[in-house]
């Protein structure tokens, strides 16, 4: 995979790298409310006709044109990156519903959504997991996080100041689901059955799975720097990689496509 992906070339012409080796992760940021539809008329092709099909499921139009901006961006970048026309990509999904490349060996890539803005993750050599999440009040924090988090981190949410407890449930929540994600394994992976640090400013990490010091260890957890009013974080498994964040606009992927 590595000798696959390394040996893309990055287009001189724009400012944007296309080369990804073993040692790197990229991360693209886009905002995805209020797209013009001149741009989800230039994305809509490229998507399959299952998924043009999903987008007119949705009621309302800024729903379906962010749904056609995401898999529409999704397709751009992978078509950059492995030097393949977006129409051409051919995405499959596992049997608990992680989406990866239906040619297995080229790339491993990651998705995640959350009220405006979506983050696409792309790698050589591992598998990685994104999530996002726009930091918001929660009436029943305390008790999605009883429910949802391990005993330790409710403990740790509930011991800091009223004002740091949003940033730091969502950071306990986005570094779970990235991490779930990245196995692969879907909601068959308790979310209380290991722990994570949440303390804003604390860098992000592992603590144990599954009360093992030593397997958290193994992993490796990126808090992402996204616009202000949204955190995310990123997954993966083994020596730590170079992560770089590209954010990016609707019209600037036009220019990529």
């Amino acid at each position: 995979m590595d000798a696959v992906v390394s040996s893309m070339e990055e287009d001189k012409s724009a400012p944007w790298s296309f080369r990804l080796t073993g040692e790197m992760i990229h991360v693209w940021s886009l905002r995805t409310a209020d797209v013009s539809k001149a741009v989800v008329t230039k994305l809509k092709p490229f998507l399959t006709p299952d998924e043009r099909e999903r987008a007119e499921r949705f009621r309302f139009e800024d729903l379906r044109h962010s749904f056609v901006l995401t898999r529409g961006a999704l397709r751009v970048l992978l078509g950059r990156y492995l030097r393949v026309p977006p129409a051409k990509i051919q995405i499959a999904y596992g049997s608990k519903g992680k989406p990866r490349l239906a040619e297995p060996g080229l790339a491993t890539f990651n998705v995640s959504h959350s009220s405006g803005m979506a983050v696409f993750g792309f790698a050589a050599g591992c598998e990685i997991g994104v999530d996002v999440e726009e930091i918001r009040p929660l009436a029943d924090m305390l008790d999605i996080a009883q429910r949802f988090f391990c005993p330790a981190e409710t403990v740790e949410l509930m011991s800091l100041p009223a004002n740091q407890r949003e940033r730091a449930f969502f950071h306990c929540w986005t570094r779970k689901e990235a991490y779930i994600k990245a196995l692969g394994e879907g909601l068959s992976v308790p979310l209380d059955d290991f722990q994570v640090t949440l303390r804003p400013g604390e860098p992000a990490s592992i603590i144990h799975l599954a009360g093992d010091a030593d397997a958290g260890r193994t992993w490796r957890l990126y808090e992402l720097e996204l616009p202000r009013g949204y955190v995310g974080a990123l997954a993966h498994r083994g020596l730590a990689r170079q992560l770089r964040l590209l954010p990016i606009n609707p019209d600037e992927l036009l220019d990529i496509a």
